[in-house]
């Protein structure tokens, strides 16, 4: 009977591994992110009809993260959003621009258009920019941004005209929120 038992606890664990195995294939080095912004998320917490989602796809194998952006609701013109590299209680440097209207992103840097909107796009290793090399995220580094995120170390914001530190924010993978399985 114990001879039993210990082929079947072994079986059970082959089968285990093997679906693990066969999940990790599958995955492909994929995940996505569904956050919402609001106002109360931002550092210090807003009072706003400001509301948005952020939804990403980060493809580890491509290095690449396709994402979308949507707001509305916003008290003044939107100015630029990025994504940020702090925990949730503080402000911290760009990492990633989104779109920006005042002319101070990168080249390539889309327009933020008026809301409400949404903009896509894809972010890859040259658009990690130097905004966190003091934190020990250096531009191009494209494996320490999706590992940021995945601590829930990264935000995306909406800067407007009326709340040019940001109206509406949400932290990317936070605990509450944790990467989705595809």
């Amino acid at each position: 009977m114990r001879r039993n038992a210990g082929r079947w606890i072994f079986l059970v664990a082959v089968v285990a591994a093997a679906g693990f195995a066969s999940y990790a294939l599958a995955d492909g080095g994929k995940k996505t992110i569904r956050e919402t912004l609001e106002g109360y998320q931002e550092v210090p917490a807003l009072s706003t009809p400001g509301n948005g989602q952020f939804e990403a796809r980060i493809d580890t194998d491509a290095q690449e993260i396709h994402y979308r952006l949507s707001y509305a609701g916003t008290e003044s013109a939107v100015t630029q959003s990025h994504i940020h590299l702090e925990q949730q209680s503080n402000n911290g440097p760009i990492v990633v621009w989104l779109c920006s209207n005042l002319g101070n992103g990168p080249a390539g840097t889309q327009a933020c258009p008026p809301a409400p909107a949404t903009i896509e796009g894809t972010i890859s290793p040259s658009d990690v920019t130097a905004g966190g090399a003091a934190q020990g995220l250096a531009a191009g580094e494209f494996a320490e941004l999706v590992a940021a995120i995945r601590a829930g170390a990264m935000y995306a914001n909406v800067h407007t005209v009326g709340r040019p530190g940001g109206e509406i924010r949400a932290q990317l993978a936070s605990k509450k929120h944790d990467l989705d399985e595809d």
